[in-house]
């Protein structure tokens, strides 16, 4: 027994495992761990998409939308009202919610130095006044003497002399009188100078509107100049002209040739959902944004409310020229929902959708009707009035894949 019995040192050589592979096994399984990471990471990193808002045909003119943009209500006559001086605030006005008028007072500055500068120049006014009348009256008597004088000369009765030195002094008079009137005229203009500066401590109203914010209060400075981070403030109050109100929303670079100026539109503010607001196109800003590829339009509400107020976010419909239907045609409007056509994709034969749902795309098989409404496509079934559809989806793009919006 002891003979057929193997020993330690013979059992790898003679059948068992050899000690190399335990190491190759773990190698071999690290490696489809990290495989399969990778395919996770790669799998889960989410694949940047542009999206748009599938909307409802309404059925008035939402039913010939060409496209919808979102922006904000703008004013276009806006000024935050500061003082032409430094100085501290002694009335403070205005209140947020105040109407005001054009050229009515809002604040006053502290103003005895400058009242009693005010009253030294009316001084002055009223002294070199009383010196013009005083050379008024020198010329006068100077006038008279050498009239006079010329008289007795003719007669004989006093040398030339005496009647060169009177046309002399009354020469003499009428130089000082014209002196003092420029003095009178210099000191009118230090008059004004100081009047205007008296004025600045009152802060005016530039134009009829709504104050939205109140920025100082009585006993701070007021500079028009930055104080580099001190406590000196450089505006008393923001007012905006109501009447100014547009709104200004990005339109994708791609879709901004449908745009014209002058097309109807119609503005829905997020606040207000079933307010349907008449606009038109004011005018196309010459400019794009480089980051989001956009183009800023303005757009004109012909409708003005009070419920209308800066920052609102607004969703705007620019409308097709499209003739006026009657109005039982107008009534019905047509079922599902309306997409760029940029969203509907052929895969494996198929006419199909992606949806974004929760940060990953659904795919949804549709069937886009024979007719389109404007240059969108109406889907009647399949996708859902509000859900945000992939516009252009890649190739890459299957169902389920994680995707992340471009703005």
């Amino acid at each position: 027994m002891n003979q057929l019995r193997i020993q330690g040192d013979e059992r790898d050589d003679q059948g068992g495992v050899p000690r190399w592979v335990w190491p190759a096994v773990g190698a071999l399984v690290i490696l489809a761990l990290l495989a399969g990471a990778a395919f996770w990471f790669l799998s889960a990193r989410a694949l940047v998409v542009q999206t748009a808002t599938a909307v409802a045909p309404g059925a008035g003119g939402a039913a010939g939308a060409v496209l919808q943009a979102t922006g904000y209500i703008t004013a276009r006559r806006q000024a935050t009202v500061s003082t032409q001086i430094t100085g501290t605030l002694t009335q403070v006005l205005i209140e947020e919610g105040d109407q005001v008028r054009k050229g009515q007072v809002i604040a006053r500055l502290e103003d005895s130095a400058l009242r009693a500068g005010l009253n030294v120049a009316q001084a002055n006014v009223q002294s070199a006044l009383a010196q013009v009348t005083h050379a008024q009256a020198q010329l006068a008597q100077a006038t008279a003497d050498s009239r006079r004088q010329d008289e007795l000369v003719a007669s004989g009765m006093v040398s030339k002399q005496a009647a060169e030195q009177a046309r002399t002094a009354a020469a003499t008079s009428a130089a000082q009188l014209d002196a003092r009137r420029r003095e009178a005229d210099a000191a009118r203009a230090q008059h004004a100078s100081a009047q205007v500066n008296y004025d600045y401590t009152y802060v005016r109203a530039p134009f009829a509107g709504i104050v939205t914010a109140k920025a100082a209060q009585v006993g701070e400075i007021v500079s028009p100049l930055s104080a580099g981070g001190g406590f000196t403030r450089t505006g008393v109050g923001t007012i905006v002209d109501m009447e100014s109100l547009e709104v200004g929303v990005d339109v994708n670079e791609s879709f901004i040739g449908q745009v014209k100026a002058g097309m109807p539109a119609e503005a829905v503010l997020d606040a207000y959902p079933d307010w349907k607001v008449p606009a038109h196109v004011i005018a196309i800003v010459p400019s794009a944004d480089r980051g989001k590829a956009t183009v800023k339009v303005r757009v004109a509400l012909e409708q003005k409310d009070a419920r209308m107020v800066p920052d609102m976010g607004v969703r705007v419909s620019f409308l097709s020229a499209k003739p006026v239907v009657p109005a039982t045609q107008a009534a019905q409007a047509p079922k599902g929902v309306l997409v760029p056509p940029q969203a509907v994709v052929q895969r494996n034969g198929q006419s199909v959708v992606f949806v974004v749902l929760d940060g990953k795309a659904a795919q949804r098989v549709v069937t886009p009707a024979t007719q389109d409404v404007g240059t969108m496509k109406l889907l009647p079934t399949a996708v859902q009035a509000g859900e945000r559809v992939v516009l252009s989806p890649p190739p890459s793009l299957q169902d389920g894949a994680a995707v992340s919006l471009k703005e």
